[in-house]
């Protein structure tokens, strides 16, 4: 069996079911909630990763802002 912390975040947030609140997130550009769902999955830098998809989302596959 395959534990979170042996996928990526991408696999850990489809494999906990939480895609539709992620991607509402990111399209929102809501940060607080973006780190809520990746605090959920175990991500250790959840504000990094926000971040880093905040600065540049059309690299993560979402629409520019």
């Amino acid at each position: 069996m395959t534990t979170l912390a042996e996928m990526t975040v991408n696999e850990r947030i489809a494999a906990t079911g939480r895609e539709e609140a992620w991607d509402a997130a990111v399209r929102a550009g809501d940060r607080d909630a973006m780190i809520a769902v990746l605090r959920r999955v175990a991500v250790a830098s959840p504000g990094n990763v926000a971040d880093a998809v905040l600065a540049d989302p059309e690299f993560y596959g979402f629409p520019r802002r």
